[in-house]
């Protein structure tokens, strides 16, 4: 297979799917936000033309990885939101799936404030319409059904969005502090769970109202 140019019928099935879970490991384990076209290829076995055959170019096909995980959290929040449950309940779980997904993805705040930097300004209002204005839509909804049930404090969506995802982004994108301050590089599933429920603990404590 040419390394310049691939043809439609050379693209192997799912070779799309595995270019981004391979470029997504490559993320995790690195603790990266970039990477580089020869491992990418390593990795996956795939012909590094097939980056050019379905991104364009390296950075589509960091965007398309945004894309994909992006869209995975918008679906859930919606998901979630749509379940009948009350509103301490509803967001315990949201705090959950946060943190399990900067688990799963720990590069993925970095990645997306990258490329809402890096990208024009098109690019920047489609990313913040399609992924950050919703979920900033959900906070509000939320917070404001438990304030209204007597179940929240009156705080600020906003703030709260910022607390939140900013608490359970750093543990998982900090590595360099773990290694160096804790002696461990590990992101276990040990470990996940533990700060999994320290932050529900902790967020909920913040926000819950105290009659």
């Amino acid at each position: 297979m040419s390394q310049l140019a691939v043809d439609q019928n050379e693209a192997p099935e799912g070779a799309r799917e595995l270019l981004l879970h391979t470029a997504s490991t490559i993320m995790r384990e690195g603790d990266i936000v970039d990477i580089s076209l020869s491992e990418l290829s390593l990795r996956s076995g795939l012909n590094s033309a097939l980056v050019k055959y379905y991104f364009g170019n390296k950075a589509g096909l960091m965007k398309a990885l945004l894309d994909r995980d992006m869209q995975d959290i918008v679906h859930a929040v919606d998901a979630l939101m749509a379940k009948d449950m009350s509103p301490d309940e509803r967001l315990r779980r949201h705090i959950g799936a946060v943190v399990d997904t900067y688990y799963k993805t720990p590069y993925l705040n970095r990645l997306l404030m990258r490329l809402v930097r890096e990208s024009d300004p098109e690019e920047a209002h489609r990313i913040a319409d399609s992924y950050l204005t919703p979920l900033s839509r959900a906070y509000d909804r939320l917070i404001k059904d438990g304030v209204k049930q007597g179940l929240f404090r009156n705080v600020d969506p906003q703030l709260f969005y910022f607390t939140t995802t900013g608490a359970c982004d750093r543990f998982f994108s900090s590595r360099l502090v773990l290694k160096h301050c804790y002696d461990t590089e590990a992101l276990t599933e040990e470990l996940r769970d533990r700060y999994r429920e320290h932050c529900i603990d902790f967020i909920m404590a913040g926000i819950l109202a105290h009659n």
